[in-house]
């Protein structure tokens, strides 16, 4: 079968399937397959290929037409120019979430040496991305689960980070025990959660910035969700309670008592939930509260400022 062939073939079993930007999708695959690029698969439409090359495309086609995401069946995925190892352990990482990137590097060039928190790190993308920005920053990355810590220092090891950048379990702003067992995604309920011992003098403090992209979908809009999210992506990264703001509370309550004075609470937030954050940041403690549009204008990062001790 020439190349040309199983590539309309492809294309025309993901359009059945009902899977977004077909032809995309199946060119993607092609590559990684052969490993080569877009421009190799334009070039040489009437290349053959072998019967075993054909089954292993047929089969990536096939798990792609279930719905799984591309890009855990090649195992990667680009942000800022940085190429990620991503797994199921993981939420995938999006371009929505460059604009949280491009708003703390603006920030944080004005200060020397910044001490940077990533809560929620999943892949690490946040993360390594201000390290790679920010050559002075250090940088920690705190997430929940222990299999998305796994990828996250994988990630940091290929990007010659990993002295950089370094990775907790934490719950929020809590340091846990991963050598207990605690650190775990299917333990991820609040009762479970209560019973965790935090590491005796790890808590963060006089950080300069906490960054987090939080699992904030409401559970009642769960029917909202791409199906390719609700059935493949990691819950407890994309749901945050029955009003979305599970996470959001600790968050905001904890970055207040680890900032600071004058140090900045950067969050991705819901295409609905501008009102619903700034409401959560009392006057008393936060000042300067903004609001950060993706490229269609939608409010997509809230970033506030910890108030400074009075003179």
């Amino acid at each position: 079968m020439q190349l040309k062939q199983a590539l309309v073939a492809a294309v025309q079993q993901l359009e059945s399937a009902d899977i977004r930007s077909p032809r995309l999708n199946a060119e993607t695959l092609l590559m990684f397959m052969l490993g080569v690029n877009r421009a190799y698969i334009y070039a040489h439409p009437e290349r053959d290929l072998t019967a075993d090359g054909v089954a292993r495309y047929e089969e990536l086609i096939r798990r792609r037409s279930t719905g799984l995401p591309a890009q855990y069946i090649t195992g990667h995925q680009e942000f800022w120019g940085l190429d990620l190892i991503v797994s199921p352990a993981v939420l995938i990482p999006r371009p929505e979430t460059e604009h949280l990137v491009e708003t703390v590097v603006e920030l944080a060039r004005e200060v020397p040496a910044p001490r940077i928190v990533d809560v929620g790190t999943g892949s690490g993308c946040i993360a390594l991305a201000l390290a790679h920005e920010l050559k002075t920053a250090e940088v920690f990355g705190v997430d929940l689960s222990a299999e998305a810590l796994e990828i996250a220092r994988a990630n940091a090891a290929r990007l010659q980070l990993e002295q950089r950048v370094k990775f907790l379990c934490c719950d929020v702003l809590t340091p846990l025990s991963e050598n207990s067992g605690v650190c775990h995604p299917e333990r991820s309920d609040r009762r479970e959660r209560s019973r965790r011992t935090p590491f005796a003098g790890m808590m963060f403090h006089d950080l300069d910035f906490v960054v987090s992209n939080p699992p904030y979908v409401s559970l009642n809009e769960a029917d909202k969700v791409q199906r390719s999210v609700l059935e493949f992506e990691p819950h407890m990264a994309v749901f945050g309670g029955d009003k979305g703001l599970d996470v959001l509370n600790p968050l905001i309550h904890q970055s207040h008592t680890a900032l600071k004075p004058g140090g900045y609470l950067a969050m991705e937030i819901g295409y609905s939930m501008r009102d619903a954050v700034l409401k959560l940041l009392s006057s008393t403690m936060w000042e300067e509260p903004k609001s950060v549009p993706d490229l269609q204008g939608i409010p997509r990062v809230v970033v506030v400022r910890k108030r400074p001790v009075p003179a």
